[in-house]
């Protein structure tokens, strides 16, 4: 049965935070609250748990896992990030976009897409979010709370705990945080490509 932690939005209780990262640093799966969806999440370098979201969410080995870092110093760690696209990517965050950029050898090959060597990253603008990347100490691997049988992500707490009650450790309620994944922008190669239009405006990436 997965525990319930009632997190304020704005205020997240401490306790509360270190609890969540705990249960991810013992090797737990969440289901958490971003700026763009639920998301699930587990700790870089659990590979059961990874396992678990892929069969949660019916994906293959293709599947590309986010890494939702606090700031740019922590996503500097993971990625390689040239002069102009450190400007294009620190003016729109934090928010709502997944940057898809060549991986650094700290990124575990297991998350990389095989054929680019490459890792999605994004820095999300939610307190709760933010204090739980911050006390772990290293990004979290998510990937969207979006279930086989559903249109939409799931936006409700409770609605979470009654649909994955024995199959996630701990699900974060800090009220809803919206229907629309985040904008995906694939700088691997250099200029911005477009790869899904999400919740932030993808007009300042358009060439």
């Amino acid at each position: 049965m997965a525990r319930y932690l009632d997190v304020h939005p704005d205020n997240p209780q401490p306790r509360a935070v270190q609890q969540v990262v705990k249960l991810l640093r013992d090797d737990g799966l969440v289901a958490y609250p971003t700026d763009s969806c639920y998301a699930l999440g587990v700790q870089l370098g659990n590979r059961d748990g990874i396992e678990r979201i892929k069969r949660i969410r019916h994906l293959d080995d293709k599947h590309d896992f986010t890494l939702v870092c606090q700031d740019f110093a922590q996503l500097g760690q993971f990625v390689y990030v040239d002069n102009d696209v450190f400007r294009a990517i620190k003016a729109a965050t934090p928010g709502s976009y997944t940057f898809i950029l060549p991986a650094t050898k700290e990124v575990p090959r297991r998350l990389m897409n095989p054929k680019k060597k490459t890792v999605g990253v994004r820095i999300p603008a939610h307190t709760v979010t933010q204090a739980l990347v911050a006390e772990l100490g290293e990004p979290i691997v998510s990937s969207t709370l979006l279930l086989p049988d559903h249109e939409e992500p799931l936006t409700q707490g409770w609605e979470i705990k009654e649909e994955l009650d024995n199959l996630v450790d701990a699900v974060i309620d800090s009220g809803e945080c919206g229907t629309v994944p985040t904008t995906v922008i694939d700088f691997s190669q250099g200029d911005p490509q477009i790869i899904r239009v999400g919740a932030g405006d993808p007009t300042r990436f358009e060439i």
